[in-house]
Formats: C-alpha cells, sequence, structure tokens
C-alpha cells in the first residue's frame, strides 16, 4: 500500500476546494442543503489533515462571526457526519474530512502521534475480518470504527535521518 498520508508538498488548497465541491454535489444530489454555516463547518474541519475538535471550530467561528452557540456548531457536525462528509474520530473526541465522501464505506483510520496527521483508508480484507469475527460471535456490526495509532513514515524517517 502507498503512503496513504497527502505529502508535505501537496496543494491542500485545491484539495479543500475539491472536497467542498464534492460535498456540495453530494448534497444536491441527496436533496440536502449544504448552507453556508455547514459548509463553513466542513471548510473548517477540511483545513488540516488531522483531527479537529468541536470547540476549535467554535471559536474560528467566533472569531469570524462573533458569538456562536455550540448546539449550532454540534447540528452542523451532527448533520456532516450524517452525510458521510465527516467521520468523528473516538479517540480525539474530535472530526476529520472523508476522504471517500461519495461512497458508502467502512473506514480505518492511521493516527500520527507525533505530527498529528490522520489517513482513512478503505481495506476490504479488513471489513471481512472484522465481519467474520463478529458473525463467530453472533453478534451484529452497527457501527464500525477502526482507528489505529502509532507513527508515520514522515515521522519516522525524520527521526532516522536526526
Amino acid at each position: 500500500m502507498a503512503d496513504p498520508f497527502p505529502p508535505a508538498e501537496h496543494d491542500h488548497g485545491a484539495c479543500v476546494r475539491a472536497a467542498l465541491d464534492r460535498a456540495a454535489a453530494i448534497c444536491a444530489e441527496r436533496g440536502v442543503k449544504l448552507t453556508e454555516l455547514r459548509r463553513r463547518v466542513l471548510e473548517l474541519v477540511l483545513d488540516r489533515h488531522a483531527p479537529v475538535g468541536a470547540y476549535d471550530i467554535l471559536q474560528r467561528l467566533a472569531e469570524e462571526r462573533g458569538r456562536v452557540a455550540p448546539p449550532t456548531v454540534y447540528r452542523a457536525l451532527d448533520f456532516l457526519v450524517s452525510q458521510g462528509l465527516v467521520h468523528r474520530i473516538d479517540s480525539r473526541n474530535a472530526f476529520v474530512g472523508c476522504s471517500r465522501a461519495d461512497g458508502t464505506h467502512r473506514a480505518c483510520f492511521l493516527l500520527c502521534r507525533d505530527c498529528g496527521a490522520i489517513a482513512e483508508v478503505v481495506d476490504p480484507d479488513l471489513d471481512a475480518a472484522v465481519q467474520a469475527l463478529a458473525r463467530r460471535a453472533g453478534f451484529e456490526v452497527d457501527r464500525q470504527i477502526v482507528e489505529l495509532e502509532g507513527r508515520c513514515a514522515a515521522c519516522r524517517a525524520g527521526e532516522a535521518a536526526a
């Protein structure tokens, strides 16, 4: 598997613009509204390839617009999660943009403990193994979240070079 983390030199602005355009198209196709506030919250989540907390989003919105009520941000995040545009990263109590927002999938997240970067990977073999485990246990999976914490290749390479 190629390194799923974006290279440092990638054009992040283009990355965010493409994700926002994709989100708008998905919402239009589904007949749901990507309001200006929802779009801005999504943009703040996409702002970096690392999990972002709701209160970080709230603070950034407050800097732009003045006081914003926390339930407003949580409702926007709930909408974005329900549409598959962002994922909640439970271990960090934070959110990250979905790299495959246009399709149903079960993702696995690789979380770098050094730089904070996160990568979403989809692996049918992992999904099959999880489903087989659940079947053997007589268990029905409602929601699958796999989070793996460690160090990304760039952080390991940086340490090796030092």
